[in-house]
């Protein structure tokens, strides 16, 4: 797989974002074992800039283990600094769930109470709405449906 072609100014970007970043893959003495080479994958999968660190003094093992990650990983080399090595690849797209029978979630409903002389300020607040909730007219939450008890709790209490 080919490595990816940044123009300058977008690895300048890529530069200044990953400016901020941890290491999240080092890389020691071994060098490039299949190992790494899969942690690096997995990293790119995740977070898409990564950096990488490199425990070894020689230069240019260092340049070669980049140009390796990239050709192998379909990666856009960023940086090279010192013992740090800067890889881009595009976040993939998550496969959305078709799930049919799945339930609405929580969701916040924001509710805006007016003040009662109509010259303040209206106060807002916002509420988790859980799916067997709904929002009264006070603007208070109260359950959609009774709970179902059992008829020998009933008859015991």
């Amino acid at each position: 797989m080919p490595q990816i072609n940044l123009t300058p100014a977008q690895r300048k970007d890529k530069r200044s974002d990953a400016h901020h970043l941890d290491p999240v893959v080092m890389i020691g003495g071994d060098g490039l074992t299949p190992a790494v080479v899969k942690e690096v994958d997995l990293a790119l999968k995740s977070h898409g800039l990564i950096k990488v660190r490199v425990l070894g003094d020689d230069r240019t093992a260092r340049e070669a283990m980049l140009a390796q990650l990239c050709d192998e990983l379909s990666a856009a080399p960023i940086q090279h600094i010192g013992k740090l090595l800067v890889l881009w690849r595009p976040v993939p797209e998550k496969a959305a769930a078709d799930r049919t029978d799945a339930k609405p979630g929580p969701r916040v409903v924001k509710i805006v109470k007016f003040s009662k002389s109509g010259n303040g300020r209206p106060t807002v607040t916002k509420l988790k709405v859980l799916g067997n909730q709904r929002v009264a007219q006070g603007g208070e939450l109260k359950r959609a449906k009774r709970r179902m008890t059992s008829v020998k709790k009933n008859v015991a209490d």
